[in-house]
């Protein structure tokens, strides 16, 4: 494997760098940028900065109504959102005087009107509740407003009122339901649906994401078809369609066409699979928070640690963010090179062209270049610690598992990385990836791996492999459920005439994963002896190095190209059913405005989504003219998606 050298330089410094290619799955290339096929007559996207706007101008009002100054408690995971909508100094000029974190202590606030900005959480409002009845106790008034962000819900104010405090407070709702973290990426901010919705089966967050989407619809819509899977997308397309029918319609121009709602309980292994695109690797790494991510001084050269917001307006991180991490060398040492090419245009210049040079092109050279040695850094790191991790074998095992090869070596893989007690996540990781790909364990290694996980990590984690078993994640095969007996059966379903709806023995059976045979029925898995070009990718499978197409995208590209779920009727049964296409209304008879906003598609992952998936889904834009807007209940990777089932998980 060739090794990558290259110089980045500026006027005052020459710094040599060195990285090593990794072997077999990552091919190295110093081509620059893999090349897309890009059709030119793509339509433009929305502008979603209205759904900011309207977020501000409602929580102003909210805020102005407790007149005079006002302290504001804002709750944790709401103040990353917060910002990107209003800042302090907005606040400030709204009489807000005094910014504090809910840290779930007694509030040393000397201000006579508090204002709480809380998620309906009953520990957030017994806080509330103990804040007031402590002020109550030592004799002191002051004003209180709760404002509930996205809703409120009945068993936040039933606590209230069991605290004897509903008197004393007002309750508002702050509907912010979408944060827009870039041009084509929405976010509801809402990590817990998951666990909430698939695991606990409280539906309560299903409303919201039917409101959100409502909100899209009176916006941006009417869309016209709406495709979905899944149970909870059945339920949200429901409630937005209750929603829609109690409001006022008014005619508008539509500027999103197509509406595809996806359970996250669809397809669980995309989500379980390493990262190796740019923006999907540096959220398994450095974790992207609200569209923004932290680097530490390993990544910057210097002692000091700098948040990055990470969008289409960073233009280096936008050329690279979909690509092959092997392909963003090329690409950075190119634009290394281009810069360096720029800046030496200065000499050799009259005072004339200086001039222009300074006022037109050096600021933009300098921002380029703080960017570039960004992520030069930060590729850097990537590097290093993947190379440490023996990031190729963890690959190669990942791919054997998708297609189906090796498995005792894979399990041989996974018990040595158990043993070493490398890392619990990780470990937990390769586990339910192993059970989903093989339709659970054989009875002998589900007791062997449960035993030797417990024996490394802690008998604590008996909890988590029970909340595993219960999403599916991690099963053991029943005595007769082999991978045959389970296609056969499910083969059986499909050919009866009469069986009709599902039977809650198939959806138990469905439970459990039908990977392989989905596999072959999509052709997921392309075939391993093929080369695959990463500089030019033929399909989505590019995200994990060709060696997977992830099962969502494949499914709303099936779905688009049929017009609906015709033709696919063996793989819904298999997923479960509750798959839907309705027609939702019309975009008028301007044949124009048909074909602009047919060609959005908006697509709805109700539990979460990864960077990589919205990757593969910007590539399948490209290929047939399409733009999608990805809508997602959070960004979720594996990491995030397996700690939320870790029982100390708040």
């Amino acid at each position: 494997m060739t090794s990558l050298a290259w110089s980045f330089r500026n006027s005052s410094e020459t710094t040599s760098w060195e990285v090593n290619g990794w072997a077999g799955v990552l091919l190295c290339s110093t081509s620059g940028p893999m090349a897309h096929s890009v059709r030119r007559d793509a339509p433009e996207l929305p502008d979603f900065s209205l759904l900011k706007r309207l977020a501000r101008d409602q929580l102003i009002y909210l805020l102005e109504q407790l007149l005079g100054r006002k302290d504001l408690f804002i709750e944790a995971d709401l103040m990353s959102p917060l910002d990107r909508i209003a800042n302090v100094t907005t606040l400030k000029q709204h009489d807000v005087e005094k910014l504090y974190k809910v840290e779930y202590k007694p509030i040393v606030s000397t201000s006579d009107q508090l204002c709480f900005l809380i998620r309906p959480r009953i520990k957030t409002v017994k806080w509330i509740c103990d804040v007031v009845n402590a002020d109550k106790a030592f004799g002191r008034y002051r004003r209180y407003k709760i404002i509930f962000s996205p809703q409120k819900f009945y068993a936040c104010e039933n606590l209230l009122e069991e605290q004897g405090i509903f008197g004393d407070v007002t309750t508002d709702e702050w509907s912010f339901y979408l944060l827009p973290l870039d041009d084509d990426i929405i976010s509801l901010e809402l990590p817990e649906f998951f666990r909430d919705n698939f695991l606990e089966g409280d539906q309560r967050w299903v409303r919201t994401a039917g409101s959100a989407l409502h909100l899209l619809h009176s916006v941006y819509g009417p869309f016209s078809k709406v495709y979905g899977i899944g149970r909870c997308s059945k339920m949200a397309y429901e409630s937005w369609r209750e929603q829609v029918e109690e409001g006022e319609q008014r005619a508008r121009q539509a500027e999103i066409g197509n509406v595809f709602l996806i359970d996250r309980d669809v397809d669980l292994v995309t989500p379980l699979c390493s990262q190796v695109v740019y923006e999907g690797l540096l959220d398994d790494i450095f974790r992207i928070k609200c569209g923004c991510v932290e680097f530490g001084p390993d990544v910057t050269s210097s002692d000091k640690s700098i948040k990055v917001m990470l969008n289409s307006q960073d233009k280096v991180f936008n050329e690279i963010r979909n690509e092959h991490f092997s392909q963003v060398f090329g690409f950075l040492s190119q634009k290394a090179r281009n810069l360096q090419t720029a800046y030496d245009k200065r000499s050799g210049m009259d005072i004339k062209q200086m001039k222009t040079f300074v006022s037109e092109e050096l600021k933009g050279l300098k921002q380029e270049h703080r960017l570039l040695s960004l992520h030069i850094g930060a590729s850097e790191s990537m590097m290093k610690k993947k190379t440490k991790q023996d990031f190729q074998e963890l690959l190669k095992t990942e791919h054997s598992l998708l297609e189906g090869f090796e498995i005792r070596e894979c399990i041989s893989y996974i018990e040595e990385h158990i043993n070493r007690q490398v890392s619990m996540v990780e470990s937990m990781r390769l586990l339910c990836l192993l059970s989903l790909t093989e339709n659970g364990l054989l009875p002998k290694d589900y007791r062997s791996l449960k035993a030797q996980f417990l024996q490394s990590y802690g008998i604590e984690h008996l909890l988590t492999f029970s909340k595993l078993k219960q999403l599916g994640l991690l099963v053991e095969q029943q005595p007769g459920e082999t991978l045959t007996v389970m296609e056969s059966r499910v083969g059986k379903l499909v050919n009866d005439k009469t069986a009709g709806k599902l039977t809650d023995a198939f959806s138990s059976l469905a439970k459990k994963s039908n990977f392989r045979a989905l596999g072959r029925r999509l052709n997921l898995v392309p075939k391993s002896d093929e080369e695959y070009d990463l500089r030019v990718p033929r399909d989505m499978a590019y995200i994990f190095s060709g060696a997977y197409i992830p099962l969502s995208c494949k499914l709303i590209e099936q779905v688009l190209e049929r017009d609906g779920w015709t033709g696919l009727e063996e793989v819904t049964r298999m997923l479960n059913g509750h798959e839907f296409a309705v027609t939702a209304g019309s975009n008028g008879s301007d044949a124009r405005v048909k074909t602009d906003s047919q060609r959005i598609i908006l697509v709805m992952f109700l539990g979460g989504c990864t960077f990589s998936e919205i990757s593969a889904l910007r590539f399948l834009g490209r290929e047939k003219g399409l733009k999608f807007i990805v809508v997602t209940t959070a960004i979720t990777n594996s990491a995030r998606l397996l700690e939320s089932m870790l029982d100390n998980h708040a």
